[in-house]
């Protein structure tokens, strides 16, 4: 285990700067996740930790070394990348011990590691078949026991998941949370899937446009985002953001509502925003928003309804079961006033 710090790093690709002085510390042992739209940063920001990029600027440390100089090899890293990058002659064995032979270390040894990795991982059956005869989420397991036998200060993985089908995924997912639990190793994770952030991370780190815009675990940033960027990309269900216009101590909504929060001054605030599962429905003389079922999307066990309110904007609600709604009836909506955050004209939180 290691702890990792960075100071004020900066990458650019000649005067385009991609990378805007990030400073971050990540505990030994933790799960960090590092999560955003593409094009963010974090895949680079992976790289840079990794040695695989050099950077334009700042300090990099693994357990209070500096890095900024050191190759690769020598960081006590080890990557797991989106591709399985296995070699496809070699057995599962041969795959996973082929660093190790590299280096030069005793055959028991090698036997040892390569063993007890395969145990963790329980793809002990499979040793001894070529990659062409396992599935992808067998592949991606010895990929990630290829890592663990090198006995790594920081595990580093670049999307591991994202060649994988929705079970395989959700399978994988949960073999990575048991893998940090045994191993107990500082692991930093970049993926663009909210839900993996959700499930896996210690804490999550939302990238932006090369800029971390909030640090903090799923719970935080779920309850207590910073702005409307983290509060829309956070969730497995994106926040509705509804403009509204203060007067006096209320809020106006569409539709010509009024909207009274206690304790609240009104004056700065621009956007309100409520995630699909706290809003509740309503009889048109308590609703707070109304309008028409656009669509349904029924998954079972709840349903997500998408309302278009008079002024053209559309509002998410989540409701339970399998509710019987029939497309362009009537949607009333009610807003819990313990539920619904408050932004300014810039996005920054409010409340």
């Amino acid at each position: 285990m290691a702890d990792v710090t960075l100071r004020q790093v900066r990458k650019s690709y000649g005067s385009l700067e991609v990378v805007h002085g990030v400073d971050l510390d990540i505990k030994s042992g933790e799960f960090v996740v590092f999560v955003g739209p593409s094009g963010c940063g974090k895949s680079t920001l992976l790289r840079m930790i990794a040695g695989l990029e050099p950077i334009t600027g700042g300090e990099i440390s693994i357990e209070g070394r500096v890095v900024n100089d050191v190759p690769s090899p020598q960081r006590g890293i080890a990557m797991v990348f989106q591709s399985y990058a296995l070699y496809p002659h070699m057995t599962v064995y041969e795959n996973m011990a082929f660093g190790l032979k590299l280096k030069k270390t005793p055959k028991e040894e090698v036997d040892q590691r390569v063993r007890e990795a395969a145990r963790i991982l329980q793809i002990e059956p499979y040793l001894d078949r070529m990659p062409k005869a396992l599935s992808g989420g067998q592949r991606q397991r010895v990929a990630i026991g290829r890592a663990i036998v090198r006995n790594p200060k920081v595990f580093l993985f670049d999307e591991p998941l994202s060649n994988l089908d929705a079970s395989l995924r959700a399978q994988t997912r949960v073999e990575i949370a048991r893998l940090h639990d045994t191993l107990d190793a500082t692991m930093i994770y970049v993926t663009h899937d909210q839900v993996e952030a959700m499930t896996l991370a210690d804490r999550i780190v939302v990238l932006n446009a090369g800029n971390i815009e909030q640090v903090g675990s799923p719970l935080e940033l779920y309850r207590n985002p910073v702005n409307t960027f983290v509060a829309g990309f956070i969730a497995s269900q994106r926040m509705n953001f509804i403009k509204v216009a203060p007067e006096g101590t209320q809020l106006r909504l569409p539709g010509n509502i009024a909207l009274t929060l206690s304790g609240v001054d009104v004056s700065k605030v621009r956007t309100i925003g409520a995630r699909p599962e706290h809003l509740n429905l309503a009889t048109p003389e308590t609703a707070h928003l109304s309008g028409t079922l656009a669509v349904i999307e029924q998954f079972g066990e709840y349903a997500l309804a998408y309302v278009e309110l008079p002024n053209g904007e559309t509002v998410t609600i989540k409701l339970d079961g399998a509710p019987g709604l029939q497309l362009h009836q009537p949607m009333h909506i009610a807003l819990p006033e313990g539920q619904v955050h408050l932004f300014d004209g810039e996005g920054r939180v409010i409340r």
